[in-house]
């Protein structure tokens, strides 16, 4: 992979690792075991870790992390922009190392003194490009001090290049099911003039609700990409619903209301033949697009559709994306409609809390009030003329 300046191609990693990856689902399994190899070799590189980076907000996310004494680093999240040494790092392409972390804040994720009191001592970073673009960073923490010595990269290099290999491929998996889709979501979003900003808005509702649910759900931090990166296609299947029901101003009576539950039937449609026309089957996060497109309207007391999914039955991703979905609907400007306030909208939702909605991604909103408040800001609508 020529996209990762100063490393060398992993010719001399053996082809049994390789088929062991293709066999594990998930990137972080897949780390998982690639450090597990690595840690034969050298004991004392006790943590690895992948950030991403997203060029919107300028985010660097927490993707995945292995740490043998059962520490990853999650849930971490931050703007490039605050850290000068890290956006150098991004600019030019180049790994770095850290000899002494005590010495060192380099405004990283687990930077010192945080990463120093979790006893790392130097480190080793490695850029990550995709399609020619900045995409992320790649960290190595040892515990003893000045351990990444040439002789020691030149070995954990290959797997360093194999790393970045899985997550660029793993994204680009992800990616290339957007892209097919976009356009098709585009006639959605050009049809029922609410979708626009709304996309933007409840994705990021979406990752807020799972990274407050994360430990307590055992969503790790690909999981939580995943939901952020496929929440905008929870309506993917309203492309299939006609006209005079889709945009009806009114209430729709009891026969349109059916035909217009059918969209997360199309939607998954959609999706399944997205996933076989492009080979995606073994894509480890597929699970989470299908949940999201086929159950974003379960209800949390069973009366929802399609399947009539109850409570924890009903995949925790969906449940995040209808608590996301709700908010935005009811804080948001349309012509038939006034945008709620924050507190508003979340009293209405409370009264739906236990029957339409989780209660606990609806507690999670709650917890987060600046949050929502920034999303707002950044991603308003525009003006109704």
């Amino acid at each position: 992979m020529n996209d990762v300046p100063g490393s060398r191609e992993p010719t001399h990693v053996h082809e049994a690792l390789l088929g062991d990856l293709d066999r594990l689902r998930s990137v972080s399994a897949k780390l998982a075991h690639i450090h597990d190899i690595v840690h034969r070799q050298f004991p004392i590189l006790q943590r690895i870790t992948v950030a991403l980076h997203d060029p919107d907000s300028d985010l660097l996310k927490t993707f995945c992390s292995s740490d043998l004494r059962d520490n990853p680093l999650r849930n971490y999240a931050a703007p490039l922009a605050d850290s000068p040494a890290l956006q150098e790092l991004a600019r030019s392409g180049q790994p770095r190392v850290i000899d002494d972390l005590a010495a060192y804040d380099s405004g990283r994720p687990g930077s010192q003194p945080h990463i120093v009191a979790e006893g790392y001592r130097s480190s080793y970073t490695m850029p990550m490009q995709m399609d020619g673009h900045f995409a992320g960073l790649l960290f190595f923490d040892a515990t003893e001090p000045a351990y990444f010595t040439p002789a020691r990269l030149a070995s954990i290099d290959p797997f360093a290049h194999l790393i970045a290999l899985t997550v660029i491929r793993e994204l680009s998996v992800g990616r290339t099911l957007l892209a097919a889709i976009k356009t098709a979501r585009a006639f959605a979003e050009h049809r029922d003039s609410g979708t626009g900003a709304h996309l933007d808005r409840m994705s990021r509702y979406a990752r807020l609700i799972a990274v407050d649910l994360a430990e307590s759900y055992g969503l790790d931090d690909e999981a939580i990409e995943f939901i952020f990166l496929f929440a905008p296609l929870h309506d993917i299947g309203k492309i299939g619903i006609p006209d005079a029901i889709l945009l009806k101003p009114g209430q729709l009576d009891s026969e349109e209301f059916e035909a217009m539950k059918l969209h997360v039937d199309v939607g998954r449609e959609i999706v399944e033949e997205m996933i076989d026309d492009f080979g995606f089957e073994q894509f480890g996060n597929v699970s989470i697009l299908r949940n999201i497109v086929h159950h974003h309207h379960e209800a949390f007391d069973g009366s929802g559709y399609p399947d009539g999914l109850q409570g924890e039955a009903i995949p925790i991703e969906a449940r995040i994306i209808a608590v996301a979905d709700v908010f935005d609907a009811l804080t948001s400007r349309r012509p038939y409609k006034q945008a709620l306030s924050v507190e508003a909208s979340l009293a209405q939702m409370e009264v739906l809390a236990g029957s339409k909605l989780d209660p606990q991604c609806l507690a999670a909103l709650r917890r987060n009030p600046q949050t929502l408040d920034g999303v707002q800001a950044e991603y308003a609508e525009n003006p109704i003329g």
